[in-house]
């Protein structure tokens, strides 16, 4: 489906170039406004946001676009993007609204949209919101304009129900945790849902300005969260992006955990709690190791496009639960509707704690094949599917890592790039099968 200003996750870009630009917003919500009247006659919103300057001004073009059209709003300031869901669909509102890049630099920003039940829209949804902002407006008169309010309490609610997807008997007692919020969404309210059960929280990327969002901490530039695990002693780390909706955790000595292993310890976990688990969910590029290992324990990994968005539809469809990304989405559908960093964090915690052990031993048996990963630039006008060194570069390469390896090329859906990456267990291997294939790839 063909869209103009919609992308995988919302509306995302440089602020001030369209379309992220205060004029812009203010018909957007205006013709959100209106394809929500056509469902509701007296539709409430609410908008939340993460930390950047721009966030104001976004809000306020929202507001009143949302107004415009006869539209109540409820603002919640700054709170993750798993808790504008979460409250979405706990207030029984019609829909949920996100200012926020995500992992992207304060430069940018973006909004995307949940619906009455928490859940991130279909295309048709979208499709019908682009073709509103076609129409000329069509303002409701003075006494139907829609009204808004502050939710002061929304932090609050937010923490109770991130500490409501784990039992009341588990404690973090005893265990000293670096919460990292990337300067982002989170910073108020990750380190409260730690402290609150238990654990001794030292914080860092807590102190947003508005320009200091993913700057050099959180989920993006993890070693930031390992340099003070190490420097406080700590048993964990866990580091959020700008909107908390990715996770990134270290432990006690300084090693780092991606998504993939830790979608693992989700799904191994509930095994050992008699908990059956149909299949998970990963994308092309989960890594071949925690497919193998999920296998051992009889449960089927399935492969989506990149993007949660296409992990959480897989799931859906098939009416699985687990499922995540390498870069550290992960949904746990039986705890929220939406990937959350922080009820993630939680579900690896309780792991361990009743495993008794390390996350380490926890993955005893799961090494991670190593990946090589090369952007090439194509040529103006050439067809990489038509590209026959590159097909038979390819060829040799799946040929020579038999079942020790694979081979993933795809188009980037946000550049001119083609990337190619291979997994091999001998990384010299890998890196020399993905050098040949750039190399035929880039000469066209």
């Amino acid at each position: 489906m063909s869209r103009t200003y919609f992308g995988t996750d919302g509306i995302r870009g440089t602020v001030g170039k369209a379309p992220i630009t205060p004029d812009f917003m203010l018909k957007l919500g205006h013709a959100v406004g209106q394809v929500l009247r056509r469902g509701t006659q007296r539709p409430v919103v609410l908008i939340g946001k993460d930390t950047r300057i721009s966030g104001y001004m976004l809000e306020s073009s929202l507001e009143a676009g949302f107004a415009s059209a006869g539209v109540d709003v409820l603002l919640s300031g700054p709170l993750p993007t798993p808790g504008v869901a979460y409250l979405t669909r706990a207030l029984r509102l019609d829909l949920g609204v996100v200012i926020s890049a995500s992992h992207n630099g304060f430069a940018d920003n973006g909004v995307k949209f949940f619906s009455s039940r928490g859940e991130k829209l279909p295309d048709e949804w979208e499709a019908e919101v682009e073709a509103e902002l076609l129409q000329e407006p069509r303002w409701v008169e003075s006494a139907s304009l829609g009204k808004a309010r502050r939710l002061d309490d929304a932090g609050g609610r937010y923490i109770e129900f991130c500490k409501s997807t784990v039992p009341h008997s588990l404690s973090l007692k005893g265990i000293k945790i670096v919460v990292d919020a990337a300067h982002g969404a989170a910073y108020h309210v990750a380190p409260d849902v730690f402290h609150e059960l238990g654990a001794n929280v030292v914080k860092i990327g807590c102190s947003p300005d508005g320009l200091n969002i993913n700057a050099g901490v959180g989920a993006t530039a993890p070693q930031a969260l390992v340099k003070a695990v190490v420097e406080n002693r700590a048993d964990f780390g866990i580091a959020l992006d700008g909107d908390a909706d990715r996770l990134q955790l270290v432990d006690a000595q300084g090693r780092l955990y991606n998504g993939d292993e830790l979608l693992y310890v989700m799904a191994a976990d509930r095994m050992a709690q008699q908990r059956p688990v149909q299949g998970v969910v990963g994308t092309l590029m989960t890594n071949i190791a925690v497919e193998q290992a999920l296998g051992r324990l009889g449960i089927s990994l399935v492969r989506a496009k990149v993007g949660d968005r296409y992990v959480l539809e897989e799931l859906t469809a098939r009416g699985w639960q687990l499922g995540g990304e390498s870069s550290g989405h992960l949904l746990a559908l039986d705890r929220h509707t939406t990937g959350d960093g922080i009820v993630s964090a939680l579900q690896i915690l309780q792991a361990v704690r009743r495993s008794r052990g390390t996350l380490s031993a926890l993955l005893e048996g799961v090494t991670l094949y190593p990946q090589t990963l090369i952007n090439v630039r194509l040529p103006e006008g050439s067809d990489w599917k038509r590209n026959r060194a590159l097909a038979d570069a390819q060829a040799r390469a799946e040929r020579e890592l038999g079942d020790q390896g694979r081979v993933l090329i795809r188009a980037s859906g946000t550049e001119p790039v083609l990337r190619v990456m291979v997994e091999a267990r001998d990384a010299t291997q890998g890196r020399h099968a993905a050098e040949r294939m750039a190399a035929a790839a880039a000469a066209g």
